[in-house]
Formats: C-alpha cells, sequence, structure tokens
C-alpha cells in the first residue's frame, strides 16, 4: 500500500505531518505537498509556467517533496510520473479548519483529493473543526487517529467511482467524539465583507474580510454532525449535473 500524503497549509504544517505519521501504519507514505500556504485556493492547475520541485525535511526528520505549484499539483505531479511508484490512495490534511458545504469548492485540501480522483486514484480530504480564535499549538492527535480509521475502511471496501471522502473532525479527544456520521453537504453561511484601503502612493487596495463563516445546524448535514460531536463523512462526487434542472431546460425553445 502506498500512500501520498498532501495538505493546502504547505509542507511544514504539523496537521501534514501528524497525518502522514498515522498513514504510516497502513503502509508506505510518500509526502508531497506545496512549499507555502495555498489556502482557499480552490482547484488550480499551473499550466503557464514551470514547476519546481525540491527534497525537505520535516520536524520528525523524516523527507518530503515540496513544489512551488499548487495542491492539485502536488498530486498531479506524482501521479504523472514524478514519483514512479505507483500510488493507492491520496490522503490530504489536516487542514486547521472544517471544511463545510460550498467551502469545499473553495477549498485547496479537498480538492487535492479531487485531482487524485480525477487521475483515478481514491482520494480522501480530512479537516479539523477547531475552536474560532484558538490560541497555541492545535492538537491533530484525534482527527489524524480518524484519518487513519476512514483510510483503513477505504483500503478495505474501496469507494465508488468518482467520489470524493470529505471528512470533518470535531475539535475533541478521541473518546469524547459521539461517532461517525455519513452526511450530506449542509448550508455554509459566509459573512464577507469588502475593506478598501489607500496604499502610500495614494491608490486604493481591496482586502475580502468580514467575520468567520457559520452555518445551518441542520441533522444530516456536515455541519450538524460537528455540532453534534461527530465526526463527518461527506461522499462528493465530481459530477456537479443538476439532473432535474435539465429536465426543465430541455423544454426551452432556442
Amino acid at each position: 500500500m502506498h500512500i501520498l500524503v498532501t495538505n493546502d497549509d504547505g509542507v511544514q504544517a504539523p496537521g501534514l505531518l501528524a497525518l502522514a505519521q498515522e498513514m504510516r501504519k497502513l503502509g508506505k507514505v510518500t509526502i508531497f505537498a506545496p512549499d507555502k500556504n495555498w489556502s482557499a485556493s480552490g482547484h488550480v492547475k499551473t499550466m503557464e509556467r514551470p514547476l519546481r520541485v525540491k527534497e525537505v525535511f520535516l520536524a520528525d526528520g523524516t523527507s518530503a517533496f515540496a513544489s512551488d505549484g499548487a495542491p492539485s499539483d502536488c498530486v498531479a505531479l506524482p501521479l504523472l510520473g514524478l514519483v514512479e511508484e505507483n500510488t493507492d490512495l491520496v490522503v490530504s490534511g489536516i487542514n486547521p479548519n472544517a471544511n463545510l458545504g460550498h467551502d469545499v469548492t473553495y477549498s485547496g485540501t479537498v480538492t487535492a483529493a479531487m485531482e487524485a480522483v480525477i487521475a483515478g486514484i481514491k482520494g480522501i480530504a480530512v479537516s479539523l473543526d477547531s475552536p474560532e480564535g484558538h490560541k497555541g499549538l492545535l492538537d491533530y492527535s484525534c482527527a489524524a487517529s480518524v484519518a487513519r480509521r476512514v483510510a483503513e475502511k477505504v483500503i478495505a471496501d474501496g469507494l465508488p467511482e468518482g467520489v470524493v471522502m470529505n471528512v470533518n473532525v470535531p475539535y475533541l479527544k478521541e473518546n469524547e467524539l459521539n461517532g461517525f456520521m455519513i452526511t450530506r453537504q449542509g448550508l455554509r453561511v459566509y459573512r464577507d465583507a469588502l475593506d478598501e484601503r489607500i496604499d502610500p502612493r495614494g491608490k486604493p487596495y481591496f482586502w475580502i474580510g468580514g467575520e468567520a463563516p457559520t452555518g445551518v445546524d441542520e441533522p444530516g448535514t456536515d455541519f450538524g454532525a460537528l455540532r453534534a460531536g461527530c465526526v463527518s463523512i461527506t461522499p462528493l462526487q465530481l459530477d456537479l449535473t443538476h439532473y432535474k434542472a435539465m429536465d426543465v431546460l430541455k423544454k426551452w425553445n432556442f
């Protein structure tokens, strides 16, 4: 079993190291991640410039590959042959914040796992629902253990074609979890605001800011599961077609 571990927070992120250490219990691990933070990058693939790759060493002394490309590039490069050994599973994370609802379209963590599925490899994205305003180091041990347990099931039982597993873990100790829940995407509530400022040369520039997003606490959703203290496992599909809308649109007269 050869597992590729990646993320969107950068190769030195503590969540990546915690994930890799747990995945090593299941097989050989190759770490291939961005050399900087690509949070909220979405599904980016670099086509207009060359990509650079270098070997780096993580806090536990193990080696990893770092690229100046996006998270999706960090999956595409090894799968296209930069890593000679065939990859059986791609696990992306551990993101320090949850990826819920429409977050999955922004998330480099999730879209890195999508890149694997596009290539015909099973993909899992793992995120931690850390408390807003948390100070100090985050404890990734529970989320890493959950990631291993989910990966074990995927390895043993497989996944339907075209499915990405989006896993979100409450910020709890493992013995405090209220179980695992298979969920649907919930409704994320964004509270973005535009902040316009003036630079020292008198020219305007803009920040997209605002308060942290919230969500609708609805049973059966990813957001609802986290609020109930459960691990949320949402199977996402790459086919975004709205089939009911097709039936309506076919009645249009062009």
